[in-house]
């Protein structure tokens, strides 16, 4: 009798479990999703019906290997081709559209005052992060919510400082010439030569990452870019399928090799973060790069909470501003760089102007930070390769209950696109010429360009806006300025416009340009 009772119990606590555990599966792929698709429906918002478990991801996949088969012309929008699955939803629905990423969807606000409010909001509009394999490229403070994020940034904002910036100017120059020097090599006596921009860029952003961060040259920080682009490449992967909770922790080539990765990023950190800290006791660290400021202010942050234990940094904390250091600082600046020389190239009255600015200031002589400081022609070109070009295409937030943006109601669960490429390109907000290269709608400056609204936001916006706004466009004026000083360029027949995304906008084919000594 008692083992039958145990039978009967062990049975049915057994049963209890399978049927709850299907009715959370049913619920996560179907019942949920389909109850959010009718509160979107209810408030004006279209897109494609809700397909069991993939949503839109398999044709996002497939139109997307498709616009990357080929490069397209020049004067084309690149939405098609940078985000295909965005482009054939808004095209097809309008402007209030959603788009299914697995069992959730994704709603696109493309209203300023409506996108103001969730970049201001930042207790409601928390950032997103779609699959936990993402974390293996980088946390930092990019991605902290709460107290976490607060302590993050009042530690490392003395870093970005603009006194701070200015005495990273030599390091900028320093990069950017030995770059200069590269390339009058490689012309030699011939006077001009055609070659793909776009890995010498990336080397000099490295380099000038490398410099300012952590006092060192590219080659010694080589390693850690390229596992960092090759995990990045990973990334993208994961977040184009829809995410099994556990699946990250199953031995996959992929998971096995992403995790190679982050073992060998932290070590290697690890060793640079350790050697500092040796020579910061014994009094002889520099504290003039990211990386010495950074441990400075969280000392100081710790000597004035009384070595309270949370009140700064952890080891693990700082190695995970480091990577951000190094991936962020190193391809936005890049990516912001060679579309501004493709632009110059397609563009030659601009360059033209750019460089007279260039010369009027600085002559042939080092350009300094005051000078860069108040370059304006050279302002408003990289103001309008940022709309055009935006480093990030599309930002990303989720709400944790319903939240009312404006007069809408945003459903917990559901995910917010802020399409950035979208709008800064969008006529109704920037006139008819919007998809015209035209930096003088910036001469009066962003405010003024933007009527006052949010419609130009390459940094993000509100308390989050990027942290390492000032110290990317001081390196890319800097860049900028030494070529207009040293080459005239332009674009080789053998250029093949191909923008597309993996994390930022890049080059797919690479930049070839012609360039040619003055």
């Amino acid at each position: 009798m008692e083992v039958s009772s145990v039978v009967v119990i062990f049975s049915s606590t057994l049963l209890l479990a399978i049927l709850t555990l299907g009715w959370r599966i049913l619920n996560w792929v179907w019942l949920r999703p389909k109850y959010l698709e009718r509160r979107l429906r209810e408030q004006g918002f279209s897109g494609n019906s809700y397909r069991l478990f993939f949503g839109d991801l398999k044709d996002g996949s497939i139109m997307s290997t498709q616009a990357k088969s080929k490069p397209i012309n020049f004067s084309d929008d690149i939405l098609p081709r940078v985000a295909p699955i965005m482009h054939h939803t808004f095209k097809n629905y309008g402007k209030n559209f959603f788009i299914w990423i697995g069992p959730k969807p994704r709603v696109y606000i493309t209203d300023p005052e409506q996108i103001k409010d969730v970049l201001t909001n930042i207790s409601e509009f928390r950032k997103l992060r779609i699959n936990p394999l993402s974390k293996l490229l980088s946390l930092g403070v990019v991605t902290y919510e709460g107290e976490k994020w607060v302590k993050h940034r009042k530690i490392i904002n003395p870093a970005f400082r603009i006194e701070k910036l200015k005495g990273m100017t030599n390091a900028f120059y320093q990069s950017c010439n030995d770059m200069i020097s590269q390339w009058e090599r490689l012309i030699g006596e011939e006077g001009s030569c055609e070659l793909d921009i776009w890995p010498y860029i990336e080397n000099l952003s490295g380099d000038a990452i490398s410099r300012t961060a952590f006092g060192s040259s590219y080659t010694e920080g080589k390693r850690i870019f390229q596992l960092q682009k090759e995990q990045a490449e990973f990334v993208v992967k994961a977040v184009q399928s829809v995410y099994i909770p556990g699946w990250r922790f199953l031995p996959t080539k992929m998971n096995k090799r992403m995790k190679e990765i982050d073992r060998e990023v932290r070590t290697l950190l690890t060793k640079i973060i350790n050697n500092r800290e040796r020579e910061r006791k014994a009094g002889n660290a520099a504290n003039d790069d990211l990386l010495g400021i950074l441990l400075e202010s969280n000392s100081r942050e710790l000597r004035e909470s009384g070595n309270e234990k949370n009140a700064a940094m952890s080891l693990t904390d700082v190695i995970e501003e480091c990577k951000l250091f190094y991936f962020a600082g190193q391809e936005t600046t890049s990516v912001l760089l060679v579309w501004t020389m493709v632009l110059l190239s397609k563009y030659p009255n601009w360059q033209v102007r750019a460089r007279e600015e260039v010369l009027q200031v600085f002559g042939k002589n080092k350009p300094d930070f005051d000078g860069l400081h108040h370059l304006k022609v050279v302002t408003m070109i990289l103001h309008e390769a940022l709309r055009f070009y935006p480093p990030v295409t599309v930002m990303n937030r989720a709400v944790d209950k319903d939240t009312k943006l404006g007069n809408l109601i945003i459903p917990a669960g559901a995910m917010i696109g802020l399409p950035i490429i979208l709008i800064q390109r969008d006529c109704e907000l920037w006139g008819d010429n919007a998809n015209e290269f035209d930096p003088d709608r910036f001469s009066e400056g962003v405010s003024k360009a933007t009527k006052g609204q949010l419609s130009f936001f390459p940094f993000g916006g509100g308390p989050r806006l990027c942290i390492g706004q000032n110290f990317a466009m001081m390196e890319a004026k800097m860049a900028l300025s030494l070529i207009l000083q040293h080459f005239s360029f332009e674009l080789s027949s053998s250029y093949a416009h191909a923008p597309f995304t993996i994390i930022t906008l890049q080059p797919q084919f690479g930049a070839h340009i012609v360039l040619h000594k003055l």
